[in-house]
């Protein structure tokens, strides 16, 4: 096994519109390499003590450890939502050719 500093994040978004806005401008300042954007999917889940439902879209990004703050601080500016979702789950092993491209490209241009 590799030891990696590449990191999936998940995030969730209103529609599609608003996760291709939250995507692009990630990919524009350099804090991700590569995102996924998910069809729309119900939601269900527990707000203010009732259990909604929604349509939400999901976003996958590729970024390294050290991008996660910024990261995570630029979707919670630009989200609509109160409490995005942004999660942050570390890759164990994979493809070290992928993995080092991810690097590469999820890295603030000076």
């Amino acid at each position: 096994m590799i030891q990696s500093e590449v990191r999936l994040v998940y995030i969730t978004a209103g529609d599609p519109e608003e996760a291709g806005s939250i995507g692009r401008a990630l990919l524009e300042a350099r804090l991700v390499a590569c995102i996924n954007i998910f069809p729309p999917m119900t939601s269900l889940y527990w707000w203010d003590g009732v259990i909604e439902e929604s349509t939400e879209t999901a976003i996958v990004a590729k970024t390294t450890a050290s991008n996660t703050d910024a990261l995570v601080e630029m979707v919670k500016k630009r989200h609509s939502y109160d409490c995005p979702c942004v999660v942050v789950l570390p890759i164990e092993d994979g493809n070290p050719a992928f993995l080092k491209w991810i690097e590469n490209e999820a890295e603030v241009r000076k």
